[in-house]
């Protein structure tokens, strides 16, 4: 695959990068897992005992989108491309994630000195141990950064007329976690994803391209929570940029200068370039959102390396 993917056109990253590539900066992804040996993240990544074998290929997706180099005669490469990855296991060996795992993992994540935590998991409910392991990240000025509703499934055929009401999903629903949702290419949601009740941010998660946990090839995933993938990749590039910003600052910076729509869409070159005022009052969101042609539908060869 030579072309860069549409997710990576529409965000214009080329032009981010000329900013910074998030030197200096860990960004924790709470997953699956990830492969230290995967394509674009060999030595970049940090992970020991269960992290460091991806039951399912998600954790090793979304490190990719975070921060994969570029690899040769490969058009794809992560947000982030000189950030370091930890990998902290959010879910059990069959990818299925819970408070107490996740929990656990931002613990984890924000004793090793990440920057970043990128949450995969939209959990119907919180727990005491969450929100604790959330406020020690805050405290510890770690931003995290979470999808605002589940992944919608594509196998589903319930046949459902329309989709469930809007519902607040964890940890995207605390106070102070970055939420997100995703959008296609035509800066829609897709059909027959869930609906939260709040999302801070938009980002692309449709037809997305990214790695596997093993081998050269590339895969495609939809999903909120591979859109969190692009907004934690952001949040590390602003982070290394403007070091002297909080986390929280960090977050209200991306969401000032996100592209207007009906959720804010992120844009990584804005978050880095925009000079925004002192003061509480940010300015309006800037009004330009790169829309490009339908992406090609996947090959029926190709599949998300956790349904390998």
């Amino acid at each position: 695959m030579s072309t860069v993917p549409w997710a990576q056109q529409s965000l214009n990253l080329a032009q981010a990068n000329k900013y910074g590539q998030g030197s200096g900066i860990r960004v924790a992804v709470v997953d699956t897992g990830v492969s230290p040996q995967a394509a674009g993240l060999a030595g970049r990544v940090e992970a020991s005992g269960a992290a460091a074998e991806d039951c399912v290929g998600h954790g090793t997706f979304l490190a990719g989108v975070i921060a994969a180099s570029a690899t040769s005669g490969s058009g794809f490469a992560g947000v982030a491309p000189k950030a370091r990855i930890i990998a902290e296991r959010g879910t059990d060996e069959w990818g299925r994630p819970s408070a107490a795992q996740v929990a656990a993992g931002i613990e984890a994540a924000v004793a090793a000195g990440a920057r970043v935590v990128d949450v995969s998991a939209a959990l119907k409910k919180s727990s005491p141990q969450l929100r604790t392991a959330l406020q020690h990240a805050a405290d510890a000025d770690v931003l995290v950064v979470a999808p605002a509703a589940p992944d919608a499934d594509p196998r589903d055929t319930s046949g459902q007329a329309s989709a469930p009401p809007p519902a607040s999903y964890w940890p995207a629903a605390a106070d102070g976690v970055l939420s997100v949702t995703d959008v296609n290419v035509a800066g829609d949601r897709p059909d027959g994803a869930p609906v939260p009740e709040h999302a801070d941010l938009a980002a692309p998660g449709y037809a997305i391209t990214g790695i596997g946990p093993k081998g050269t090839g590339h895969y495609v995933a939809n999903g909120a929570s591979v859109a969190t993938a692009f907004v934690a990749g952001t949040a590390a590039l602003v982070r290394a940029r403007l070091p002297r910003l909080s986390a929280a600052q960090t977050a209200a910076r991306l969401r000032a200068t996100a592209a207007h729509a009906p959720v804010p869409l992120l844009d990584p070159s804005g978050a880095l370039s925009t000079v925004l005022p002192q003061g509480t009052h940010a300015p309006a969101p800037r009004e330009e959102a790169v829309r490009l042609t339908a992406a090609a539908p996947a090959s029926p060869a190709v599949r998300r390396a956790w349904e390998l």
